[in-house]
């Protein structure tokens, strides 16, 4: 846990991040000319996924594809984040073959750089419209709604603002938390921008910023101070408590969980995966992002990570509220690509 105050100067380098994730995760070291790149596309058998998704939760679905097909993957971990301002660097020489998002934004920025290939309609048609792509650049994964964890011993349901508007006033000042570089946070400010426009973002953050938020790094780490009492509200993805609950017990899980459909603090964003330019007729890129939509695939999601499967005829975790209460009809996710231009704005309210 950080204050806003020992957060700032706290900024480190893209390249020194994924450096440090890369290493930490024992992701492959292989330049790309040296990679399995140069096999010919339709001879493929192996394939390098940069994963923006936490390895423990990934790592088992990777291997259940390579089991099934024969196809090896060589994944890259880190946070959505750094791989999207790393892809953006490497351009058209990157040794990826498939991008792993944790977030719509990030894809969005890919598609909008040209740096993305056009999915098949046999693949880009398994999604419905409205959580994927609409120009079939990349596919919608999974759904996962923005919401307020909150300590269920401190404060009632009833005790929460309906809007994340509602926590730039005194009242919650010092008792909110989250992690400012995440990327699902970062699109949840995109929302913001789109929903309620530029000057009313910035005004939010930078009010925000002004109340003594908690800054962490990560959502799981926000929801465990909840979880212990130690913080009011944190703003997380549903799945964080469900995953805490079937390990602890819902019985015993202090945080609780407030829906916020309707508002921008409670959007659904989606988990998705595209191919990159480079590997447009690489087949075993192909297969890979098939199988997150394949049965198997959603099923993995929904049972593993507790997120909404995208794909019809696939149930949701159970005590989920149905997704389409929760969408927001003004917000279409492929407007979530101005990752940059959200950016700039936390700096400029001191969050980043």
């Amino acid at each position: 846990m950080r204050s806003l105050t020992s957060a700032l100067g706290a900024t480190t380098t893209v390249a020194a991040l994924f450096a440090l994730t890369a290493c930490g995760s024992g992701a492959a070291e292989t330049p790309a000319a040296e990679s399995d790149q140069a096999a010919t596309p339709a001879e493929a058998t192996s394939i390098v996924l940069y994963a923006g998704r936490d390895e423990e939760l990934i790592a088992p679905l990777v291997e259940q594809f390579t089991d099934e097909t024969g196809i090896e993957v060589e994944v890259r971990y880190a946070g959505t984040t750094e791989l999207n301002a790393l892809l953006l660097e490497e351009g058209d020489k990157t040794p990826a073959d498939v991008f792993l998002s944790q977030d719509a934004g990030a894809l969005g920025a890919l598609s909008k750089a040209g740096l993305l290939a056009t999915l098949p309609d046999e693949i880009a048609d398994t999604v419905p419209a409205g959580f994927t792509s609409s120009d079939a650049s990349w596919i919608g994964v999974t759904g996962r709604a923005r919401v307020f964890a909150y300590d269920g011993e401190a404060l009632d349901e009833s005790d929460l603002p309906d809007s994340v508007d509602a926590l730039t006033d005194e009242e919650w000042a010092g008792r909110v938390g989250f992690p400012p570089g995440n990327a699902s946070f970062q699109s949840f400010i995109t929302a913001l921008r789109v929903l309620e426009g530029e000057d009313a973002a910035l005004e939010w953050a930078k009010g925000i910023a002004d109340n003594d938020p908690v800054l962490t790094e990560k959502n799981g780490a926000t929801l465990d101070l909840v979880n212990t009492g130690e913080l009011d509200i944190a703003l997380s993805n549903h799945y964080y408590w469900y995953q805490r609950a079937a390990e602890q017990g819902a019985d015993n899980m202090r945080a609780q969980l407030k829906f916020l459909p309707g508002d921008a603090g409670g959007i659904v964003n989606v988990t998705g995966a595209g191919v990159l330019a480079p590997a447009e007729d690489n087949a075993a890129a192909h297969a890979f992002v098939e199988y997150l939509v394949s049965d198997a695939g959603q099923e993995y999601f929904v049972e593993k990570t507790y997120e909404y499967p995208l794909v019809p005829g696939i149930d949701a975790p159970e005590g989920l509220p149905a997704i389409d209460t929760l969408v927001n009809p003004g917000l279409d996710l492929s407007d979530l690509d101005s990752l940059d231009a959200t950016q700039e704005l936390l700096a400029e309210a001191g969050l980043l």
